[in-house]
């Protein structure tokens, strides 16, 4: 589909829509972290860029996301006046919004759990990923950035689709029975980001912190954390106040920034 901001303009939101946050659907894009950063420059506010259909999604690193129709594929970008590391802390807003708003689809809270950094787990499987995106200026602030979602509503992709190791694909629909569109999604994820994204601008990172580890997946259990050049096994102990992964092991304590988490 076009990009024109003629073709597909921002979208009238209904009563239960967040104010001040525009809502923008698209029929097909390459992908919607892509046109976030085409239309970041444009804007007067924060956006929600929602895609039907997306032709090279990717997830983190680099990885393709695979996207079966009825499924949920979603960029907010905005354009904060803070600085990189605090800017980064805005994954962990999504995911306690994202997990809110699985909650309010279902009725239901005892079946998710959020995993550091950055997945939403449903009955242990990954059901939904988030991936975080910036660029800056040539004086080091943030331009603009980019909050990628996406929900495995309808349909879980091939289990072959994802690297070895990694938990296993699930679906909303396929494990709970419960059946959205993507559009009713969106208007639960965008009204529980906009509470959530004003207690972090009210007071900071600690509310979020402590609402996200009331959530952790395999808190207080051993995982191992696997960057790009170790491999560390531990026992989770918390995420600190910037963010990070702080694992308890036999040579002791270990904090890291960045890793891909296996249970």
């Amino acid at each position: 589909m076009s990009t024109d901001p003629n073709v597909a303009a921002p979208e009238a939101a209904g009563p239960d829509w967040p104010e001040g946050y525009g809502r923008r659907i698209l029929a097909q894009v390459d992908s919607t972290n892509a046109e976030a950063a085409r239309r970041a420059a444009q804007l007067s506010g924060p956006e929600w860029i929602l895609a039907k259909s997306q032709s090279a999604a990717r997830g983190r690193r680099g990885r393709v996301w695979a996207m079966p129709e009825g499924n949920f594929a979603a960029t907010l970008v905005m354009r904060p006046n803070e600085t990189p590391d605090k800017v980064a802390l805005r994954s962990f807003v999504a995911a306690v919004a994202l997990d809110e708003a699985f909650c309010a689809a279902t009725g239901r809270s005892d079946i998710f759990a959020l995993k550091w950094p950055n997945d939403v787990l449903l009955n242990g499987g990954k059901v939904a990923g988030i991936l975080l995106e910036s660029a800056g200026t040539a004086g080091g602030a943030v331009s603009h950035i980019a909050i990628g979602i996406g929900v495995n509503l309808a349909a879980a992709p091939d289990a072959g689709q994802v690297e070895e190791g990694a938990l296993r694909p699930v679906s909303l629909a396929g494990e709970s029975g419960t059946r959205i569109t993507p559009e009713a999604f969106l208007t639960l994820l965008a009204a529980a980001y906009a509470r959530y994204e004003q207690q972090f601008r009210d007071y900071g990172f600690a509310p979020i912190r402590a609402a996200w580890l009331a959530r952790a997946a395999r808190l207080g259990e051993q995982i191992t954390a696997k960057t790009m050049r170790h491999t560390q096994k531990g026992r989770f102990e918390t995420v600190d106040e910037s963010g990070n992964l702080v694992l308890s092991t036999d040579t002791g304590r270990q904090t890291i920034a960045a890793a891909e988490v296996f249970f």
